[in-house]
């Protein structure tokens, strides 16, 4: 789908391009200054989500985030 971003100073104009946004059938994503992409993309979390069985996966592996990050995240050189 295509994707247009549009900067605004009024927010009267906010409320112009939502009423637009019916009319016409397009999505609107309100995004502050402070934002990033990755708000964009983070999902958030489903608290029904049973986690249970994951718990045999990780307990007991002495497993350490530092650890991880000096073995798996290595740069190529």
């Amino acid at each position: 789908m295509p994707e247009v971003t549009i900067t605004y100073k009024k927010p009267e104009t906010l409320k112009i391009l939502k009423g637009l946004a019916k009319y016409f059938d397009f999505k609107i994503n309100v995004r502050s200054k402070e934002s990033t992409l990755l708000d964009d993309i983070l999902v958030p979390a489903d608290k029904s989500a049973d986690i249970s069985e994951l718990r045999s996966v990780f307990t007991g592996k002495d497993i350490d985030a530092k650890k991880l990050r000096e073995q798996l995240w290595q740069r190529k050189k």
